[in-house]
């Protein structure tokens, strides 16, 4: 291959461009964001960059003196790949004729109706976002987390230590119910409780009012929750429209076999925007997770390379974590394979807990809440269990 294009300058881009060199890629590579941004690391920006631990340079994921020879395509935007030949095009008119494409566009926040020019609401997905943010928590009042998510309760969390009024609404009725199941989402999300933050659940947002800035989140049950800030967390929708009439098949993200290869020759998906074959699971899904985009692309590359050659290992249980309160919460599997799930360690009243989650007798999940050493055991083992 004489030039590979990155599409995506996120962590699993930059991920992909270092895998390139590391595997012996010499040729020219072109890495392409959307964003103006140099790659930076994102799970800080709803916690540490939000009450000011952490400043802008410390989330750069390059370190002094990294040079991967590439060339970068900043605030450029993808709008269709040609298959034939393959051939990035770029919202600006330009284009960029690869030999290899690397998927790696990720995921954009979901918003609601009516929340577009309505000052005081925000979504958090971007280093722009997450500015934002944090100049409106700094000045304090009254916080509305519209989804009970990682991200909604990260930044509930966030917000409350910094001394603002917070209540979280989500529309399910347990909380977390989707990544962990209803019994340990409903331990998690007590969290809020403990901390007091009202948490209202099992009932849908009609809508925002406001003239010009937020003043309340309207709900369909008839109250009305004043608001002078308003987050949504309503989870991420994979940025794949570029893609269409590509022939790259899609469902619910870039449809990829367990090495990220695509149904388009020469190209591979990695990151949010991917939905690979999980062995495990016997089935596709999109793994919205850090230790995905910075492990998976390792494959994914070392498929484009061979074209299809080497032999797709099993990727690693998903594995993520979420600081909330001072919480360290960690996660590994897929709990919706469980049939049973057993806290194995702590107690639930205490929030310092291992539950482990089981199908037929079989650990398939494993959640750990201010357990690392006996979680990271766990992990481990999963890990080498073959599906």
């Amino acid at each position: 291959m004489r030039t590979v294009a990155v599409v995506g300058a996120s962590l699993a881009g930059l991920s992909a461009a270092r895998s390139l060199r590391k595997q012996g890629y010499d040729g020219r590579l072109v890495v392409i964001g959307d964003e103006i941004h140099r790659p930076y690391d994102r799970p800080p920006l709803s916690k540490e960059f939000l009450v000011g631990d952490v400043g802008e340079a410390d989330l750069a994921l390059e370190p002094d003196g990294e040079d991967l020879q590439a060339e970068w395509l900043l605030g450029a935007r993808a709008a269709a790949l040609d298959p034939a030949p393959r051939t990035v095009r770029l919202t600006d008119g330009r284009q960029v004729r690869a030999d290899g494409v690397v998927i790696a566009t990720g995921a954009a926040a979901r918003t609601l109706p009516g929340m577009d020019g309505l000052a005081g609401v925000h979504t958090l997905r971007t280093l722009d976002d997450a500015r934002a943010l944090r100049d409106e928590l700094v000045r304090g009042g009254r916080l509305v987390v519209i989804g009970g998510g990682f991200i909604g309760a990260e930044v509930a969390s966030t917000a409350r230590a910094l001394g603002l009024d917070v209540t979280i609404v989500e529309a399910a009725p347990t909380p977390l119910a989707g990544p962990l199941g209803p019994t340990m989402g409903r331990i998690v999300s007590s969290l809020h409780a403990d901390h007091g933050v009202r948490l209202w659940c099992g009932v849908g947002v009609k809508g925002l009012s406001g003239e010009t800035r937020v003043d309340a989140v309207l709900m369909e049950d008839g109250r009305n929750i004043p608001a002078d800030i308003v987050v949504v967390g309503v989870g991420a929708r994979p940025c794949v429209e570029w893609l269409a009439g590509s022939g790259v098949e899609l469902d619910d993200g870039v449809k990829c076999g367990a090495d990220g290869r695509t149904s388009v020759a020469g190209v591979v998906a990695v990151g949010d925007c991917a939905s690979w074959y999980d062995p495990r699971a016997g089935a596709h899904r999109r793994v919205e997770h850090w230790t995905g985009a910075r492990e998976r692309p390792d494959a994914a590359v070392a498929a484009l390379l061979s074209w299809g050659e080497s032999k797709p290992g099993i990727p690693r249980p998903p594995y993520f974590w979420s600081d909330q309160y001072g919480v360290k919460i960690q996660f590994v599997g897929t709990a919706a394979r469980a049939d049973s799930v057993t806290i194995e360690e702590g107690s639930s009243d205490d929030r310092n807990v291992l539950a482990v989650y089981r199908r037929a007798g079989h650990p398939v999940a494993v959640l750990g809440m201010n357990q690392p050493r006996l979680f990271t055991r766990w992990r481990k083992h999963l890990a080498a269990t073959p599906p």
